[in-house]
């Protein structure tokens, strides 16, 4: 998960792969977010990214030619991003459909992973119990954080009032504070 060997995810759930992907992306998080491409358009452009995880949940559900432009990318280009790759059923059920490339399954030979292997599905409740955890763990540091600098801001003389009002009719934003000087 670690390394930049690109993944070839077969079987389990949709979700269980895209666990597995989040949990990859967790170890290239500072260099982008985990980009998630499900449609033969986004292909092209989500391989352009020279850095973070590129996933796709299921490949039979691309185009032949998007297949051919991973392969291109995993032959050619030395920047690239980590690329998973789901397959929701097994592997052979795919090439004997005809909708996996052979040069792709190829290229990912060495980096397989199935799911539906004996204790699999533990080992994904788990990553997904701590990518929850963390993830809570974080918000819980940013509140913390916020509700410290608003401490911090108070004690030294200025505060801080909430504005209900709207800036546009269009699309609500976020309501920003006023910052007075008491």
């Amino acid at each position: 998960m670690a390394n930049r060997a690109s993944v070839l995810l077969s079987g389990g759930t949709e979700d269980e792969r895209r666990t597995w992907a989040a949990a990859a992306a967790r170890n290239f998080s500072q260099e982008g977010p985990l980009v998630e491409v499900r449609q033969t358009e986004q292909v092209s452009e989500a391989l352009k990214k020279t850095r973070g995880v590129v996933f796709i949940p299921d490949v039979a559900r691309i185009s032949f030619i998007a297949q051919g432009l991973i392969v291109r990318c995993l032959q050619t280009q030395e920047e690239r991003p980590k690329i998973v790759v789901g397959l929701s059923g097994a592997v052979e059920h795919a090439r004997s459909r005809g909708t996996l490339r052979e040069d792709l399954l190829y290229r990912l030979h060495l980096a397989q992973v199935d799911l539906t292997v004996d204790g699999m599905r533990e080992v994904i409740a788990q990553r997904r119990a701590q990518l929850a955890a963390e993830e809570a763990a974080r918000k819980a540091e940013a509140e913390r954080l916020a509700a410290e600098k608003a401490a911090q801001m108070k004690a030294s003389g200025i505060s801080v009032k909430s504005s209900t009002r709207l800036r546009s009719k269009v699309a609500p934003r976020a309501t920003s504070p006023k910052v007075t000087r008491g």
